[in-house]
């Protein structure tokens, strides 16, 4: 099948690869060049602006997949790729958009005529060995009409068509919620692992917790290879935790349908937590004890304040 696909970050090159690897033909396009050379080095036919790229789509519909940030950058692609486009043409948005922008969007490409379809990809750096989790919302005719292309980036059983335009945006956020309550548990764990009494290593824990236990897990797996590359101290890594909007957009739909998600509201609190040099708010506690109970605080230098 033929696909046109802009956007060859971390995992759109890797898609593309697999794309093309799967015997289908990808016009591959990005905003900067050298991205479009790698793409090219692959097998894809390189695009080096999004006119050029819509140019040698030959077949009808034509297909674009876009793999790139949420928020404006998505609606300023959306905006140029119409005018180049003709009514009747798919776009694929295959980023972690919030389905309320999704819905939002296919109401205006819809009203253009244009076909609009959103997948949530889930897979990260390995979804090119391993495959692309992808979650679809959109026009059904249209899922079946792309469905070769849902076959190659993903692994067996490993998509699946989920209703109306945002649905499948939306079963993406959870899954990154999910994930988020995944990760701090994980995190939470070894930290209560690595302050024990005893010499625990943490990579021997891994990988005899990733054999039969209850716990084990892809993610346990990629535990394991961090504990392998630096240690159980993990030494070269700055504990800071960034998010990229998932997470935020989960905990307020729980609020907004009065849903109770304690784990995965506190989860990305944490998130926030990690990046203060030092928490205000704690130093504020710790005067606060001191003032009603005499409670000992300390300085800067971590000696106790006389």
């Amino acid at each position: 099948m033929e696909i046109g696909f802009y956007g060859l970050g971390r995992m759109g090159g890797n898609m593309v690869t697999r794309l093309v690897q799967g015997g289908h033909k990808v016009i591959a396009s990005n905003r900067s060049k050298g991205p479009v050379d790698l793409a090219a080095q692959h097998g894809a036919i390189p695009a080096y602006s999004m006119e050029e790229l819509v140019s040698k789509l030959s077949d009808s519909p034509k297909v674009v997949w876009i793999m790139v940030p949420s928020g404006q950058v998505v609606d300023e692609t959306l905006a140029h790729l119409t005018t180049l486009l003709k009514p009747g043409d798919i776009i694929v948005d295959g980023g972690n958009s919030w389905f309320k922008d999704t819905k939002r969007r296919a109401v205006d490409l819809t009203a253009k005529g244009f076909h609009y379809m959103d997948c949530g990809t889930s897979g990260g750096v390995w979804g090119l060995k391993e495959g692309y989790s992808l979650m679809i919302g959109g026009e059904q005719d249209i899922f079946k009409h792309l469905e070769p292309i849902f076959k190659t980036l993903a692994p067996p059983d490993g998509y699946g068509y989920f209703g109306p335009h945002g649905a499948g945006h939306f079963v993406k956020m959870v899954h990154n919620g999910v994930e988020y309550g995944m990760l701090q548990a994980y995190g939470e764990g070894f930290e209560i692992l690595k302050a024990s009494e005893y010499d625990l290593n943490l990579l021997d824990v891994t990988h005899v917790w990733q054999h039969g236990s209850v716990v084990r897990s892809w993610l346990l797996d990629l535990a394991e290879l961090a504990f392998k590359a630096d240690g159980s101290d993990l030494s070269n890594i700055r504990g800071y935790v960034e998010d990229s909007g998932e997470g935020r957009w989960t905990v307020a739909e729980a609020i907004d349908k009065s849903v109770p998600a304690p784990v995965i509201t506190l989860s990305l609190l944490e998130r926030f937590h990690s990046r203060q040099p030092e928490s205000f708010a704690a130093k504020v506690i710790a005067a606060l004890r001191n003032q009603f109970g005499g409670h000992a605080v300390q300085t800067e230098d971590g000696k106790p304040a006389q």
